[in-house]
């Protein structure tokens, strides 16, 4: 049986506070949304915006990511729980190991072995929301002795973050879920394959690992302006070494080679109009309400089961800007068009 296709919001939502967001989220729900997933890169932690709706909405709620680095084991597992009992049996735990930025410029540790991180994070949370007493040696880090006095009473599923093969494949042996962005249709469809022959390899079944993906959505008209504004996006995002070394497995290394040349000699104009259209047109979706719903449809189509759907507006009047963001919420909601 095809698995159910999930529209989710992703929080938080630029331009609102928390307290806020609870009457939107209601909306959009009501308008056929099934989910909301957190963010968590330089503003807000990726618990805090999904308490804020457990306990005022009824839609599922998932990290994308909770990072593997930057909070301990227990830590980790202690959040985790705190979710659970806030929304039993609607809370998704995304895991990731973010990148070298955050987990070496902001946070002042290590990013080493990111795959066996988060592969031993996963046995480790398998155990620690069961409320197993864990005594875990791995290679990135041992736990002695620890038990979670407040298991969830419903099951947690684990998400893994996603890029290229590695990491991929971890999704698809050990996790619930592969959680996986920044990349055009066609790119899921190489994306997909890697978690269901993993899974598969593993003697798992193929399609009942949860494919998610955060797409980015820009609800401006796609003015000259706004184009502008997602070269920045793009060239922030794609210059880090983790996305760098993704776009590369993807094919995508000669497209943007004068992009990454010009960043690195330290001319960011240059780089911002190195990036080719076709690549902000295969990365971002954009275009009329009918044409942005049409693209996150073949996206699904593509094997995206949920869809977290970022949404970027570029005007600079806050009023306005909040304007936009609501408007573009509505302008894709499932019950807006089915």
């Amino acid at each position: 049986m095809p698995r159910e296709k999930r529209w989710s919001l992703s929080v938080p939502l630029d331009g609102f506070t928390l307290p806020e967001h609870p009457d939107i989220a209601r909306e959009a729900e009501s308008l056929g949304y099934t989910d909301a997933w957190s963010s968590e890169v330089d503003a807000l932690d990726c618990f805090s915006p999904l308490a804020v709706l457990a306990t005022t909405t009824t839609l599922r709620l998932g990290t994308a990511i909770a990072n593997v680095f930057t909070r301990g084991p227990a830590t980790l597992a202690q959040s985790a729980a705190g979710l659970a009992e806030l929304a039993p049996g609607r809370f998704e735990l995304g895991i990731g190991s973010g990148s070298q930025p955050i987990v070496e410029s902001w946070n002042g540790l290590t990013f080493r072995k990111p795959v066996t991180r988060v592969r031993e994070m996963v046995l480790f949370l398998r155990q620690a929301l069961s409320g197993e007493r864990v005594v875990f040696e791995g290679e990135t880090f041992q736990v002695r002795g620890f038990r979670l006095t407040r298991p969830p009473k419903e099951p947690v599923r684990v998400h893994v973050a996603a890029l290229r093969g590695g990491m991929l494949r971890v999704a698809g042996e050990v996790a619930d879920g592969a959680i996986i962005n920044w990349l055009s249709v066609e790119d899921v469809r190489t994306s997909v394959s890697v978690v269901r022959e993993a899974a598969r390899a593993a003697g798992r079944d193929p399609d009942a690992v949860e494919i998610s993906a955060r797409l980015m959505v820009l609800v401006d008209p796609p003015t000259p302006e706004a184009m502008e504004g997602m070269r920045r996006v793009i060239t922030a995002y794609l210059t880090v070494p983790v996305y760098k070394a993704f776009h590369r497995w993807l094919g995508r290394g000669e497209l943007l080679a004068p992009m990454w040349e010009a960043w690195e000699a330290g001319d960011r104009r240059a780089a911002l109009e190195a990036v080719p259209e076709t690549v902000i047109r295969d990365l971002i979706v954009m275009g009329s309400p009918a044409e942005r719903r049409d693209h996150i449809l073949r996206y699904m189509e593509a094997g995206v089961d949920t869809a977290f759907l970022a949404l970027f507006t570029f005007e600079q009047d806050p009023a306005k800007k909040r304007e936009n963001i609501l408007r573009g919420l509505r302008e894709l909601a499932p019950r807006a068009w089915a």
